[in-house]
């Protein structure tokens, strides 16, 4: 209302339709309806109001073109040199639980998206807006020269085209959630359905970043980050933060809140993961397996943190804490270090839409569906002679819970209550289990009678009695080698106990 006065008072002449036209007349602003100026009533419960010549003759005719011009005055259109438009609210309407599809359906704006792109495509002498964050400088504008410049023109014809395309992906990738990728031809003939021909992000920016991965590349974030993360103290976000911190709470994520869990993250990578009867205890457990890399890293829990474990936790740097919530003494605690990010998780990253999208460079992406296989006992098929021990059956499930999260080549022993050594990123799996054994070594932790977990199958017996040699009694691992049968036997050898996922969690 406040932008409707301040253009009514700069000298422009306000149309609007039906509802908005009452609310302005009752604000004291003289408007025409709609319907009188185009001389055609509302109908089809609201569905037609803005689809009309008068409307967009006035919009799209060319004000320098003789014939546009002659055209116009025949049929008594006039020129209409200013569109403000809000539109349906479709993205917040489908954000409601158990919103019905005929909601959806009418909540799909036709008649503002027309006149946005209208007006949009002639802005050479048309002004349009859409966001109520112009609604000051287009006043301003207005009041100080009858009109608005070519430039801001410009930059909101810009933001039109990129939000109504936007605003229809959204509408797009609704409709195949509830019709079925299938119903739309989703894929070509013969190749698996479930992604689409074409892709196009809906994602306003919400946060400037300092700088990106190094100070000098730009850096910005877009999104729904909000919907699931709430900083509740400490520094700004950067970029790397934002990264670990997505990679800490998916893998927080495997665990849900039914026992108390502690996994401490650098670079995206796990360096330690504990569980205990506390989450002080998970600390304890997590950080034992590495006592330097924590350093600047990332904290995430799957419960409350409480004060006992935030007491812990401020011991040594940290980055960033992400938890369920906090308790009140917990960040009493915590936020006596000024710059500590502490970050409450509002929901599961599981809710989530199931893409993954990532830049390949060359203008081109590459989209999948997100890692979400869980694997549980009655998944596993023991290939040795030798059946896990309930403790190794055990350890291999949580184990594998970690590896997944680790990037490839991947490499974990484990116990049933925390991580021992983890080797992360090499060019081959034996580099990856050494590394492992000497991160073990190095935190003076035993890994006789541990279990190994690896991210891929082992294409060579090596690996596999490279882990018996350090200690490990059974391992997990997808299968499907062209030498599994000699890993089996190599196994069978030392006596280890070994099962199969058949599914593999490669992370680039």
């Amino acid at each position: 209302m406040p932008f409707a006065r301040l253009l009514a008072e700069a000298g422009v002449e306000l149309i609007s339709t039906g509802g908005t036209a009452r609310a302005l007349r009752d604000a004291g602003l003289e408007v025409t309806d709609l319907s009188d100026y185009t001389g055609f009533p509302e109908m089809l419960d609201g569905r037609v109001k803005t689809l009309h010549p008068k409307v967009h003759g006035g919009l799209l005719y060319l004000r320098d073109n003789d014939a546009h011009r002659a055209a116009a005055e025949q049929h008594g259109i006039k020129a209409i040199d200013l569109v403000v438009v809000n539109l349906y609210p479709f993205e917040q309407t489908i954000a409601r639980p158990n919103v019905t599809l005929e909601e959806a359906i009418e909540n799909i704006d036709i008649g503002g998206p027309a006149m946005l792109r209208s007006a949009a495509k002639n802005h050479e002498s048309v002004t349009v807006v859409m966001d109520p964050g112009d609604y000051e400088e287009v006043a301003a504008q207005f009041k100080a020269n009858g009109n608005t410049t070519l430039e801001l023109r410009r930059t909101l014809a810009m933001r039109v085209f990129a939000r109504t395309s936007a605003y229809d992906a959204v509408i797009a990738t609704h409709l195949i959630k509830v019709f079925g990728h299938t119903a739309v031809n989703w894929a070509p003939r013969g190749q698996p359905t479930g992604l689409p021909r074409q892709i196009a992000v809906d994602s306003p920016k919400v946060q400037s970043l300092r700088y990106g991965e190094n100070p000098h590349q730009a850096a910005a974030l877009y999104g729904r980050f909000p919907d699931f993360f709430r900083q509740l103290h400490g520094k700004e976000l950067s970029y790397n933060n934002i990264l670990d911190l997505t990679a800490a709470a998916q893998l927080i994520g495997e665990f849900g809140p039914d026992r108390p869990t502690l996994a401490i993250l650098k670079h995206m990578n796990p360096c330690g993961v504990g569980r205990g009867a506390s989450l002080k205890e998970a600390w304890e457990r997590a950080l034992a397996t590495d006592k330097q890399a924590p350093f600047g890293g990332i904290i995430a829990v799957n419960q409350p943190l409480d004060a006992p474990a935030a007491e812990a936790v401020a011991e040594i740097f940290s980055e960033v804490v992400v938890a369920p919530d906090f308790t009140e003494e917990a960040l009493a605690i915590l936020t006596r270090k000024k710059n500590l990010r502490l970050i409450r998780l509002l929901k599961s990253l599981k809710t989530a839409k199931p893409w993954e999208i990532r830049s390949v460079g060359a203008d081109s992406y590459l989209m999948q569906e997100r890692d979400q296989k869980v694997i549980e006992a009655a998944d596993l098929k023991v290939v040795t002679r030798r059946q896990p021990l309930p403790e190794e059956l055990e350890a291999m499930l949580f184990g594998w819970r970690v590896v997944k999260h680790v990037k490839s080549n991947a490499i974990v022993y484990v116990n049933g209550q925390q991580t021992l050594g983890i080797g992360a990123g090499q060019m081959s799996r034996v580099d990856a289990s050494r590394i492992a054994v000497w991160k073990a070594g190095e935190a003076g932790l035993v890994l006789k009678g541990s279990v190994v977990c690896s991210d891929a199958f082992f294409p060579f017996a090596d690996g596999l009695i490279a882990s018996a040699e350090a200690g490990a009694t059974a391992a997990i691992q997808p299968g499907g080698s062209m030498r599994d049968a000699e890993v089996i036997a190599a196994a069978d050898e030392r006596d280890l106990a070994m099962v199969f996922t058949g599914v593999r969690h490669f992370r680039h």
